[in-house]
């Protein structure tokens, strides 16, 4: 593959693939802070969205209203 020797091809299929993991976890935990951090300030309460999970009927409660202005 262009010139270079399998075994550097899968020492680079390795290092990326390590690199992958610790971008995602990095990304995964600043996710998580962020929902922490929107919560607990107020901005949005997220465990009214996971009870829409389990309470989704027409005669429902609405979660939030929407202004007309903002649309």
């Amino acid at each position: 593959m262009f010139g270079i020797s399998y075994e550097i091809w899968l020492q680079f299929q390795v290092y990326g693939y390590f690199i992958m993991s610790i971008i995602l976890v990095v990304l995964f935990y600043y996710y998580i802070y962020h929902l922490y951090k929107s919560q607990k300030s107020g901005r949005r309460d997220y465990e009214k969205y996971s009870k829409l999970a389990l309470d989704d009927n027409l005669n429902s409660e609405i979660l939030e209203d929407r202004n007309k202005k903002e649309k």
